[in-house]
């Protein structure tokens, strides 16, 4: 455990280094596209905003270099081959420095894969003085009985989510508050180590070194949904090319996070398989004339193919609209349904507001929204990033919500279980040797 708590506070100092130097970058690794910005920091100090976190210092920031490629070698948003990957990054992270005239060393990545899991996590510790310091904070986070989550597995993010002190609960930041017990919630999310190791590994080959690791759906959250739906409880389904992202917030902080191994390209694929056509034309197809709900005047639609076969008679093929959506329909479906059975079982319904937000790349297809409020509730809109300073027009649609919620986790980071100091006596008995050797090996 004590490895694990130095590792991530080695790589939070990375982080703060590298902020103090004024640029960083984000990389945001997906199954369809890599996105890199390069983030310029005026004021790496900052100020403190409660809304923000309570410990982690505040930046303000602009983008002054952004970059997108066609993500290659990446599946289910995990590395499937190696060379590939590392040339997409490489393009990107060249093409977003040279646009903003400067050279970056360190990156912020998220991913979208690696099986995510939550726990919760509670501690509870007697106060010494009557009030709340620092150190308490720190001691009763510690009290926090880790699960064993077996191994190959590796802890990823780690917010305190709630405070209590005697009967009264809710508290954001207890310090300075006065009482006998201290209880802390905590939010675990621990994830694959292989499949981080890879990426780790992948990006150290582009020359770069990680100064942060986040969870897609959870910068997805961060980016997606407004002030009152994180304090009050609200969903965000993040679906991707190869995965859907599914964070649940309230309270201003991620309680639940999982994902589900399928997305927009599975839709593509069916459409490739069921048309006979080119990956990239089907691609064309769903983006143009896709939808998930079909009309009478969609029999009349009717669509041409125009695939570069070579013949002319199958070039020239055109099928209905109505066909097209037949294909679409069942697998968006099948994806909602995943969603909504894993919202159930983390207890979502029983939340004081179920609104769910709907972004990504693959939640641009037409009528998605009014199918989901069948499926998932009523409460369904679909969400855009917030606007960030210098951020292109190009990048500000809801494919960039993870990239854009990563250049907000690079700026305004929550508090988290290492960041605070934990005396070496407080650590609680259970050992997590096996839950370390990715940091050992990485850091």
């Amino acid at each position: 455990m004590t490895d694990l708590y130095q590792s991530q506070r080695a790589m939070r100092n990375m982080r703060r280094a590298a902020l103090q130097r004024g640029v960083v970058a984000v990389l945001d690794v997906g199954t369809s596209k890599i996105a890199c910005l390069v983030l310029k920091f005026e004021n790496a100090e900052g100020g403190r905003d409660d809304g923000l976190g309570s410990l982690a210092g505040q930046s303000q920031f602009r983008v002054i270099g952004a970059a997108t490629t066609r993500s290659r070698g990446v599946r289910f948003g995990e590395i499937d081959a190696m060379a590939e990957t590392e040339r997409a990054i490489r393009t990107a992270v060249q093409a977003a420095q040279k646009m903003a005239q400067t050279r970056v060393d360190h990156v912020i990545a998220c991913f979208s894969g690696a099986h995510p899991r939550s726990y919760g996590l509670a501690g509870e510790i007697e106060l010494h003085d009557g009030q709340v310091s620092e150190q308490d904070v720190a001691r009763v986070l510690a009290a926090c009985e880790v699960p064993d989550y077996g191994p190959g597995r590796d802890a990823l993010h780690a917010h305190p989510v709630n405070f209590a002190i005697d009967h009264r609960t809710g508290f954001g930041d207890p310090r300075g508050h006065v009482g006998n017990r201290l209880s802390a919630d905590m939010h675990l999310l621990t994830i694959d180590t292989a499949a981080v190791q890879n990426l780790i590994y992948c990006i150290r080959r582009c020359d770069l070194e990680i100064a942060g690791l986040a969870s897609s759906a959870y910068v997805s959250g961060l980016a997606s949904l407004v002030e009152d739906e994180q304090e009050l409880g609200a969903a965000c389904i993040d679906m991707g090319g190869g995965a859907t992202g599914i964070s649940i917030f309230i309270k201003k902080h991620m309680i639940f996070a999982e994902s589900v191994r399928m997305g927009g390209d599975h839709v593509t694929s069916d459409i490739s398989k069921g048309l006979q056509v080119p990956l990239v034309t089907a691609e064309r197809i769903k983006t143009i004339h896709g939808g998930v709900h079909a009309t009478g005047m969609d029999d009349r639609e009717m669509i041409e193919i125009g695939a570069n076969s070579g013949d002319w008679e199958k070039d020239r093929r055109r099928v209905s609209r109505t066909e097209l959506i037949g294909i679409m329909r069942p697998r968006v479906e099948e994806i909602l349904e995943e969603v909504r059975a894993i919202l159930d079982a983390a207890g979502f319904d029983q939340l004081p507001s179920q609104q769910i937000v709907l972004t990504g790349g693959a939640s641009q297809i037409p009528g998605l929204d009014g199918l989901a409020a069948r499926i998932l509730g009523q409460n369904v809109r679909l969400g855009r990033p917030l606007r960030v300073q210098g951020l292109p027009q190009a990048a500000t649609g809801s494919a960039f919500s993870s990239t854009v919620g990563l250049c907000l986790f690079a700026a305004h980071p929550q508090d988290e279980w290492w960041d605070f100091e934990i005396p070496a006596e407080r650590y609680p008995a259970r050992s997590l040797r096996r839950a370390v050797k990715w940091f050992k090996d990485n850091w």
